[in-house]
């Protein structure tokens, strides 16, 4: 076999490694940078199109997870706290990309991902921002770095100062990326901080809508142009109404629970997809471009964001 064949046997390894589950999707997204880094992409303009469309249909079975009574029901209390902690999240996001000088949609990136809910808010926001793969990788791999660093880090700090279950419940849901990381975090802390920081996190989940819809107003309205001089054109976000449309099916159509988890693993498994071929796409051209000032700016943010509602909650500003 010839050194393309190998080149393209591995890049499709990856993807049934990433398909089946054996890679977690910080792995796959390792797993895709190594190749990126290691080999030239056997299908560059192929896996760019695979991955944009499965991206918006993962996030489409992503929906088939929620259900919107539990969301509701447990987001009346904390709805408030998590609108001011959003607002104050995409302000101070993106005055930090600015001064830092990221690039605009990386910056959009790293900025939702962080102040909603990680790797399913960058994946609905980046077709409507029509951002670029490595734009998209950038983000990805910092939540993804910062989930994990949450998932060691959290619970210590938590026994350390002695908070409550509820404390640290509402707390990992406010300042951890990914649910998946959040209820990692709060399973280690007890049983009542799981039930606070899956509920709370699901109905910071929620602000995927309108953030997702108000962006492609925005770049709409813009009218940006592509290097070739001419305009984006942003589609509408279906998929995030049909996400919408899954959420309300899981709801109230429960006689068909496992039917819509299995319909929500593939999602997951899309998504992880998603995140090799991102990270396969990307060259050591393309990473000397971009530079650390992404990682930066999504490091900078989390810490202020994740100090700042621990000392609300400890001084009983916030509290459910």
């Amino acid at each position: 076999m010839n050194r393309t064949g190998n080149r393209t046997a591995l890049f499709f390894i990856g993807i049934i490694l990433a398909a089946a589950g054996i890679l977690s999707p910080p792995m796959a997204l390792v797993a895709g940078l190594v190749f990126g880094l290691c080999f030239v992409h056997p299908m560059p303009k192929e896996g760019q199109s695979i991955a944009k469309f499965l991206l918006q249909a993962s996030v489409v079975l992503l929906g088939f997870g929620m259900n919107l009574g539990e969301v509701i029901h447990a987001g009346r209390a904390g709805f408030f706290y998590t609108a001011i902690g959003l607002s104050f999240a995409l302000i101070l996001g993106l005055s930090l990309g600015k001064l830092m000088q990221v690039a605009p949609k990386a910056s959009l990136l790293i900025t939702c991902g962080t102040a909603i809910c990680g790797g399913s808010a960058i994946a609905a926001v980046a077709p409507v921002a029509d951002a670029g793969e490595e734009d998209m990788a950038i983000a990805l791999g910092t939540v993804f770095t910062l989930n994990a660093v949450a998932l060691l880090l959290f619970p210590f700090i938590g026994w350390h100062l002695h908070m409550s279950q509820t404390q640290f419940g509402l707390w990992a849901a406010l300042a951890i990326h990914d649910t998946s990381s959040v209820v990692g975090a709060a399973a280690k802390y007890g049983s009542q901080a799981l039930a606070v920081g899956t509920t709370v996190k699901l109905a910071r989940a929620l602000w995927i809508i309108p953030v997702a819809l108000v962006t492609a107003m925005i770049f709409s309205r813009r009218g940006e142009k592509q290097a070739d001089g001419k305009k984006v054109k942003i589609q509408i976000p279906w998929f995030i109404g049909l996400f919408v449309l899954a959420a309300v099916a899981r709801t109230y159509l429960p006689q068909l629970a496992a039917l819509f988890a299995k319909l929500n693993g593939l999602g997951k498994s899309g998504l992880t997809v998603v995140l090799f071929l991102i990270g396969a796409g990307l060259s050591r051209e393309t990473i000397r471009r971009v530079g650390v000032r992404p990682m930066v700016q999504g490091v900078a943010l989390w810490v202020v964001i994740a100090t700042c509602s621990l000392m609300a909650i400890r001084a009983g500003w916030i509290s459910l």
